[in-house]
């Protein structure tokens, strides 16, 4: 017979969150910078529910960002040779931005 043995480890808060394409709803007033994206035909995540969250988080004062792709479904990837084309660039200046250097 094993014994369960639970051991909490502690890892630092990230800086700065990318989303991409996610249900995420709740808002605890303790979010990092974000940067969403997703597209107006995602069947899994609703861009109107993302939309909504990063409302809130600004709201917060936490800078957000989102960018909704029309006609876009879920999984549109790195969006080469779509409208998303070059959403991962502004993601990642988005990311250098809001990090503590």
């Amino acid at each position: 017979m094993s014994k369960e043995v639970s051991i909490l480890v502690e890892y630092p808060s990230p800086e700065t969150v990318i989303m991409q394409y996610t249900g995420l709803s709740e808002v605890t007033g303790m979010e990092p910078p974000v940067y969403a994206c997703v597209g107006t035909n995602d069947g899994i995540a609703s861009y109107r529910s993302m939309e909504q969250y990063i409302s809130e988080i600004k709201a917060d004062g936490t800078n957000a960002e989102i960018e909704v792709f029309d006609g876009l479904s879920h999984g549109f990837g790195l969006g080469i040779g779509t409208v998303a084309e070059g959403w991962i660039d502004r993601a990642v200046a988005f990311w250098e931005e809001n990090s503590k250097q």
